[in-house]
């Protein structure tokens, strides 16, 4: 799976625009359901302790999952049992609101006087006319979209025909249970923050968005299953070797989408440790890879970090 889609996987924004195409869930899981009784795969978390008593359960995520997928392994749930609040990427709501709605589509698409197929080779645009007459969607309105937003709607759509679905999401379920439990939220980014990080691509990044997605959706599902098993297992080992695999290409969007990110959450998660609190926090698990990542970054700075398995004192 190359950087970049592997990027849009972590990432948590969803095209809106192609998420219409699903009917919204209304089964939720049943949460005696959602943890694995009998350690089916480890889990992707890790307990970071400070001292003072503080405590951050770094809880790795995957923003869209399959039903199947579930249940969880049970580090995921002694992360909320015996955290105070809940760190997501964005603020709780703002994924399915509105406002990302409205904000991909003013910035997802053209002005009326130009067109994708104007910005790209003859022969992406033919892949891309391919694509869409086989997913049975409108020509005229991808010819709308810059090569961002298309790759994003692309793989949206092939994620979904696996079953995996942005409110099957591990931070999705959370969210849910923490807004009926009345848990304290709260986020690391905002909206417009992850909607600029694919709209200020240069063209040509877009360029190679779009061509590297097109040159890979026949192989989503292998790709995606081996994902899913490095995440169930916390194979970081796998799933570092899946993001770094092409990164060396591209380290201006390795800062842009990682690196720098992760470097902004420690200066708002460090002071919940020196603070004492006990927080579960969910983000994407290819923050937690290679040296730039939040577990090495809070190793660096003298904290204790384990893997769920090896604590005993939940």
């Amino acid at each position: 799976m190359p950087f970049f889609r592997l990027l849009l996987t972590f990432a948590i924004i969803v095209c809106a625009s192609a998420c219409e195409r699903e009917a919204a869930r209304t089964d939720r899981m049943d949460e005696s359901s959602a943890f694995v009784p009998d350690g089916d795969g480890d889990g992707s978390v890790w307990v970071v302790d400070a001292p003072n008593g503080g405590r951050l359960y770094l809880c790795g995520t995957i923003h869209i999952l399959r039903e199947k997928d579930y249940p969880l392994a049970p580090g995921y749930e002694a992360a909320y049992m015996y955290s105070n609040k809940l760190v997501l990427e964005l603020p709780p709501g703002a994924a399915s609101g509105a406002e990302l709605t409205s904000r991909m589509s003013q910035l997802g698409m053209y002005s009326a006087d130009t067109s994708l197929q104007a910005h790209v080779s003859k022969e992406t645009w033919q892949a891309v006319k391919k694509w869409t007459e086989k997913h049975g969607l409108d020509m005229s309105s991808m010819n709308r979209y810059r090569p961002w937003f298309v790759a994003l709607l692309m793989t949206n759509v092939e994620y979904a025909n696996l079953g995996a679905k942005p409110d099957m999401g591990v931070d999705s379920h959370f969210e849910q249970r923490a807004k009926q439990d009345g848990k304290p939220m709260e986020g690391l980014e905002t909206v417009e923050f992850q909607i600029q990080l694919f709209a200020s691509l240069t063209d040509q990044q877009q360029r190679e968005l779009l061509e590297q997605t097109l040159g890979e959706v026949s192989g989503v599902a292998q790709e995606y299953e081996k994902l899913i098993q490095a995440w169930r297992h916390g194979n970081l080992e796998t799933l570092q070797d899946m993001l770094y695999r092409e990164a060396e290409k591209y380290p201006d969007l390795l800062n842009l989408f990682l690196v720098a990110r992760n470097l902004a959450w420690m200066g708002h998660l460090e002071p919940m440790l020196k603070n004492g609190e006990k927080v579960m926090v969910l983000v994407g698990t290819g923050h937690f890879t290679s040296d730039t990542g939040l577990i090495e970054l809070f190793r660096q700075r003298g904290y204790r970090v384990r893997h769920y398995r090896e604590v005993t004192d939940f």
